[in-house]
Order: C-alpha cells, then structure tokens, then sequence
C-alpha cells in the first residue's frame, strides 16, 4: 500500500477497520435520565478545569439505541455532570458503557467519548422501565421508574437533549505523556422527540474497582425521564488546549 493511500486512512487495523466513517443517524433512540445530587467535593474531583459546577448534580442515562446507521441497535450507560465553560451551560460526559465495540471504538477514536465496553439493559418489568449496568459479571448500577407515569415536557426534553457535550481528548504519545490534551465540545443536532414521560425514580449504585460510578454517590434524586428521539451526533471541536495553556 502507497503512502498517500496509508495517510487516506483514518482507523485500524489498516484493510479491517474497527467501524466505518460517517455522521450517523440515530432512530428510535430512548432515553431514560435519573439526575440526582451527590457530594460536591466527588464531583470537583473529577471535573476538569476550565469547566466549573454550579450544582453538584449527575445525570445517570441508558439508553438503548433502536437502529444506527454503520453499527444497529446497542444500548449505553453512564453518567453526565451539568457543568458551564464560561456563560455557556452543558454537560460533561464523564463515564460511558457500551455493548457494542465498533461504537465504542469510533467514539473515542473519531471523538472523545469516555467509552468503553459494559453490558447495559433496558427494559420493562411489572410497570417499571428498568436500567441496569453490568460489567463483566457485576453488577454496577440499578434504576428504576414508573412506566410513562405522567408526560413530560416535550420541549423540556428538547433543550436538556441539545445542550453541548464537553469531553476530554487524551492521546498518549510514545513516552507515556499526552501528546495531544483537550477539551471538545459537540452538540446533537437534527433532533426529534416523540415522547417524553416522567414518574417516581430510584438509583442503586454499587461498588466497582474498575467501574467507579458509585464514587459519585447517590444522596437524593431530584428528576426522572423517560424520551424517546431520533438524532444525529455532530463532529467534535476543540474548545481548550491544556499542552498549550502548559507551555
């Protein structure tokens, strides 16, 4: 293979790559949010400067994801911090589990997606949606809500779904140090949302050496959603240079 065919590609390996290219259309994307509040002084610990938090509040998500173009249906779990980067409010993406490789390696390898391989569910049962996270054979996380209780605001759902996501780009160079270090943003774009519920939630989080979810404790929680949507993610932009605010 050619050098200027080498440098035409963007994953590996080289003639199998991990996942195709393109801006990928979600359908029948469902959502169900627990957004509870936790220790702050957990949650500063894990939030990256230039971000700052006004409340010390996590958003607990899976979803299950009802057919993407390039990878089919997948589900994902994980947990987003409300944060502001300047006047401008978002959510910093902290944690995310995927039962599906090819996603899992094109978020992070095409993004920054804090993705990496878990087994989440989402489900029904007796009249209430249930999500769960395992990893590996533990159990790490357990929420429960009462089935479409009560509709919730469609346009609500709208607005919490089109904040900008923040995530941090860590790739490492050949000495073990970043060699590239920054924080980007995306939005959702292209959004639609057909349903939108809410009802009484809990949130069981449960201790993980390696999944550390419960290192952001649950102390109460404050709202429950269940959305159903179809999406396209848009590319990510570098929002913050960390190597060169060092230099």
């Amino acid at each position: 293979m050619r050098a200027d065919q080498v440098v035409r590609q963007v994953a590996t390996p080289l003639t199998t790559p991990a996942f195709p290219l393109g801006r990928f259309r979600f359908t029948n994307r469902e959502y169900f949010n627990v957004v509870y509040r936790t220790d702050a002084d957990a949650l500063r610990a894990v939030v990256p400067e230039p971000l700052e938090i006004d409340e010390p509040l996590v958003r607990f998500e899976v979803m299950h994801m009802g057919d993407v173009e390039g990878y089919g249906p997948y589900t994902e779990s994980g947990q987003a911090i409300p944060v502001r980067f300047g006047d401008e409010r978002g959510e910093y993406l902290h944690a995310m589990y995927l039962d599906n490789f090819p996603a899992t390696a094109a978020g992070r390898e095409l993004s920054a997606y804090p993705k990496t391989i878990g087994s989440p569910r989402l489900y029904v049962d007796q009249g209430a949606l249930v999500g769960t996270l395992d990893v590996g054979t533990l159990r790490v996380a357990t929420a429960t809500m009462g089935y479409k209780h009560r509709p919730a605001d469609l346009e609500a759902a709208e607005r919490q779904l089109t904040l900008p996501n923040y995530m941090l780009k860590v790739v490492p160079g050949y000495d073990a140090r970043p060699r590239v270090c920054e924080l980007v943003c995306t939005r959702i774009t292209d959004l639609v949302v057909h349903q939108a519920w809410t009802g009484p939630g809990r949130l069981q989080l449960f201790q993980h050496a390696l999944a550390p979810l419960a290192d952001l404790p649950v102390l109460e929680v404050v709202d429950t959603s269940h959305v159903v949507t179809e999406l396209t993610l848009a590319p990510v932009r570098p929002v913050y240079d960390y190597l060169e605010e060092a230099r």
